[in-house]
């Protein structure tokens, strides 16, 4: 997991060393990264300085001041982080490992398949090609999901989906995120219907481990299932692909009920660190890396 946590910002980012600290530093306009505990570092434990070192260079660059990690891995970097003065949020990490099968279905139909699936009551999942018309407004669903945080229905919807989806066409998110899956770094599942599409979400291969990020569901659409049907929609394309551990970090523990539920077994705590942040905010590789319980 650990060396998982390191590969994958390495595609888009350059790494700063600060010890027992590495400050991953995205390449262009790439979504920014964090700081994390250093693959492999034999030295002193993480320390308040080294910490307050890291923030004063990520300000610099004008950066989030993020901090990133596994508690059980680096139990003792907590308490550094808090001395230096951020605010510690955690999340719970589930695993589907090689013994473990498929996510339960949540609808009638195939809806665990990579391929074109339909439910009976018309929505269809789908594994998106880097070419696929549907991939910048596939990609806003999450951005509007996150924005109104929680499993209730909300208010955005097709209107607002519209607009973001052309935002994310305007500032070049969608091409990136086509750049991703041309190069086989990601891959994008959503759930659509009658063309619309209402919940997505990626999972981001290095070797044999993938974790499934960015899962939401359009405030709109809620309470339908659709985040564990593209949820099993990302399983069955990752294992298809060679992956034998897949694993996600869910938002809170009622979240993470309802992944346990679709076979999915918890096995660690992640821990992400703000200055100040709100509860909701989760480690990932993209904009909003929660799984949502729509």
């Amino acid at each position: 997991m650990e060396r998982y946590y390191d590969a994958v910002p390495r595609g888009s980012a350059r790494v700063e060393d600060f010890g027992p600290l590495s400050l991953f530093v995205a390449e262009g306009t790439n979504w920014p990264y964090y700081a994390r505990p250093a693959l492999g570092h034999q030295g002193p434990a993480v320390t308040a300085a080294d910490v307050r070192r890291v923030r004063a260079r990520q300000r610099e660059l004008g950066l989030p001041e993020a901090f990133e990690w596994v508690a059980e891995h680096d139990p003792l970097l907590r308490a550094a982080v808090e001395e230096a003065g951020l605010t510690v949020h955690e999340h719970p990490l589930l695993v589907l490992g090689p013994q473990d099968g498929h996510p339960d279905e949540p609808l009638d139909g195939p809806l665990a398949g990579h391929g074109d699936a339909a439910g009976a009551d018309g929505v269809s999942v789908r594994v998106l090609a880097a070419d696929d018309p549907a991939l910048a407004e596939a990609l806003a669903v999450p951005h509007l999901a996150f924005g109104e945080p929680g499993t209730g229905v909300g208010s955005a919807g097709p209107a607002e989906l519209a607009v973001r989806a052309e935002a994310l066409r305007a500032d070049g998110s969608a091409e990136r995120l086509a750049g991703r899956i041309t190069a086989g770094r990601t891959a994008l599942a959503a759930a659509f219907d009658g063309g619309t599409a209402l919940c997505a979400g990626q999972h981001n291969p290095v070797g044999e481990v993938t974790e499934v990020a960015g899962v939401g569901t359009l405030p709109s659409a809620r309470r339908r299932g659709l985040a564990q049907a593209v949820t099993a929609a990302l399983v069955a394309h990752a294992r298809a692909g060679g992956a034998r551990t897949v694993f996600l970090s869910a938002a809170d523990e009622d979240v993470a009920r309802i992944y346990r539920r679709a076979g999915f077994r918890p096995f660690a705590t992640a821990l992400i660190a703000e200055p100040g942040a709100e509860p909701g905010s989760q480690p990932g590789t993209e904009p909003g890396a929660e799984p949502d319980a729509g």
